[in-house]
C-alpha cells in the first residue's frame, strides 16, 4: 500500500489534466508503454531484495555490485529525486487548496510551508504511526479512483452526457483521432509520466521493515502493477471518453474537471480533497524513504554523520530534516514562480527517477553476470527475459533524456543542468572519500576480528 500510495499522486491527480490538453487520448498509449518498463524496473528491484533484503535497498545493491562509488551516485541521485517531487507535491497542495474560494487569498508559498510542516512532523513521530497513515492515504486514493471509474462507465454505459457531449469513442476519438496533435506530443509527455510512475521502488525501501518478505514482496510487486496499470491507463481512457482532450488544463485535476462538469459541485469538492490527499501522501512517503536511504549512507561515509542520527522510536530524523530542508527551497519557488514551479521541478524530478531507474536495472545486470558465473543463486522471484530486458529498459530511459533535451522548455533546460550535477556528484565523492574508506576498513577490521572470536 505504501508503494501504491507513493506511485498514484501528483502525477495521475493534476499532471495528467496539462498531458491530456497536449497529447490528447495518446496518452493511455504513454501510460501503457511507460507502465511496462516501471514492471521491469519494480520486478528486477523484487529480485534483488529477495537476494538479500535490505532498507537501503538499491543503494544498498549498488554498494554491493558497483561499489562505493556506485552506491554514492545511486543514493543522492535518489534524494534528488524525492526531494524535488517532495517541491512539485507541496506545489500541487496548494494548487488543489486555491480551489476553495476561501483559499484563493492565502499565497502559494504559505500553504507548501504549512503542507511541509504537517508531513515533517507525522515523518518524526515514528515508523508505526506514519505506516499507518500511509496505509489510510492509499485506500482513500485507491477507493477515490474506483468510485471515479465507478461513476465513469456508469456514464459511459448511460450515455448520458457530459457539459453537453455523449461519452464513448466519438469523444475520445472525434476531434483528431488518438494523436490529434501527432505522435511528438504523445513522445514529448514521456518524461512527464515517467515521474507518474516514481514511487512504486519505495517496495524495496520498506522490505528491510517488513516480516517476512519472501512471501509479502513478491505478492505486493505483482499487485502493484496490475493495480497501477488499471488505475492509470485505465483512468485516462475512462477521462478521454467524457470529454474531449482539450477540456482539460493543466490548472486543475482532471478528475475536478470532469466532476464539476456533471453540475455536482459538492462531488468536484470532494475529489479535489481526495487529490490533496494523494499529493499529501506522495510527500509523506518521500520523506520516509529518504531517510531510510541516507541513513544507510551515512552508516558507510557517504553522507553527513547526522543523517545517520536514529530516534528512539526507530526514525531516522536527521535524513529527514534534510530532505525537508531541500523541500523549503520548493517554498521559495512557490513565492517566486507559483504558475511554473511544478513544471520545473518534474523535469529535474525526471531526472532523479531515470537515474534511480538506471541504476536498479544496472544492479540487476551485474547480479544477473554473477549468477551465470555461479558466484550468487537467483532466487524463485525473478525478472524475465534477463538480460535483454534489462538492456531494453535501459535504452528506454537513455531515450526518455533525449526526448527531455527535444523538448524546448523546461525539459531541455534540465539535461543542460547534468553536466553540473555530474561535476557537484565529483566534487562530493572527492569530498567524503576518506571517510568512506575509514569506514570500510573499521568495518573489515570488526568483522576479521568476530570471525577470530568465533574459531
Amino acid at each position: 500500500m505504501i508503494a501504491i500510495g507513493g506511485a498514484i499522486g501528483t502525477g495521475l491527480f493534476l499532471g495528467a489534466g496539462g498531458r491530456l490538453a497536449d497529447a490528447g487520448p495518446s496518452l493511455a498509449v504513454a501510460y501503457a508503454v511507460c507502465g511496462v518498463f516501471a514492471f521491469f524496473v519494480v520486478r528486477a528491484l523484487g529480485e534483488l531484495v529477495l537476494h538479500r533484503p535490505s532498507s537501503g535497498a538499491f543503494v544498498s545493491y549498488a554498494r554491493e555490485f558497483m561499489g562505493e562509488k556506485g552506491a554514492f551516485v545511486a543514493g543522492w541521485m535518489y534524494c534528488l529525486n524525492w526531494a524535488t517531487t517532495g517541491i512539485a507535491d507541496i506545489t500541487a497542495v496548494a494548487t488543489y487548496t486555491h480551489y476553495w474560494s476561501m483559499f484563493s487569498d492565502t499565497p502559494q508559498w504559505v500553504i507548501a510551508l504549512f503542507a511541509l510542516a504537517v508531513v515533517v512532523v507525522v515523518n518524526l513521530i515514528s515508523v508505526k504511526i506514519f505506516g499507518e497513515l500511509e496505509f489510510w492515504f492509499a485506500i482513500v486514493k485507491v477507493g477515490a479512483l474506483v468510485c471515479f471509474m465507478a461513476i465513469g462507465i456508469y456514464l459511459l454505459v448511460t450515455s448520458s452526457p457530459v457539459a453537453g457531449h455523449v461519452p464513448g469513442t466519438d469523444v475520445a476519438l472525434g476531434s483528431g483521432g488518438i494523436f490529434p496533435n501527432g505522435m511528438l506530443p504523445m513522445l514529448l509527455v514521456i518524461q512527464g509520466v515517467v515521474f507518474a510512475y516514481a514511487g512504486i521502488e519505495m517496495v524495496g525501501v520498506t522490505a528491510g521493515e517488513t516480516s517476512n518478505p519472501e512471501k509479502i514482496m513478491p505478492k505486493a510487486i505483482n499487485s502493484i502493477m496490475w493495480r497501477v496499470g488499471l488505475f492509470y491507463v485505465g483512468s485516462v481512457i475512462l477521462l478521454a471518453m467524457l470529454l474531449p482532450w482539450y477540456s482539460y488544463t493543466s490548472s486543475e485535476s482532471p478528475f475536478v474537471t470532469v466532476l464539476s462538469k456533471l453540475g455536482v459541485p459538492a462531488a468536484a469538492g470532494v475529489m479535489n480533497l481526495v487529490v490533496l490527499t494523494a499529493a499529501m501522501s506522495s510527500l509523506n512517503s518521500g520523506l520516509y524513504s529518504t531517510g531510510r536511504i541516507l541513513r544507510s549512507m551515512a552508516m558507510s561515509g557517504s553522507a553527513p554523520k547526522f543523517t545517520g542520527a536514529m530516534s528512539r522510536t526507530h526514525v531516522p530524523y536527521g535524513g529527514i530534516l534534510l530532505t525537508s530542508s531541500i523541500c523549503m527551497l520548493g517554498v521559495g519557488l512557490n513565492y517566486l514562480v507559483p504558475s511554473q514551479a511544478f513544471e520545473i521541478v518534474l523535469n529535474f524530478a525526471a531526472i532523479g527517477i531515470l537515474s534511480t531507474w538506471s541504476m536498479i536495472m544496472a544492479c540487476h545486470l551485474l547480479f544477473w553476470r554473477k549468477a551465470q558465473a555461479g558466484l550468487v543463486a537467483r532466487p524463485g522471484y525473478q525478472l524475465p527475459g534477463s538480460p535483454y530486458t534489462q538492456i531494453v529498459t535501459l535504452l528506454f530511459l537513455a531515450l526518455v533524456l533525449v526526448l527531455m533535451w527535444a523538448d524546448e522548455g523546461p525539459g531541455r533546460i534540465t539535461v543542460m543542468a547534468l553536466p553540473v550535477i555530474a561535476a557537484v556528484l565529483v566534487i562530493g565523492w572527492f569530498g567524503v572519500r576518506r571517510r568512506v574508506d575509514a569506514v570500510r576498513e573499521t568495518n573489515a577490521t570488526s568483522r576479521s576480528q568476530a570471525v577470530d572470536t568465533e574459531s
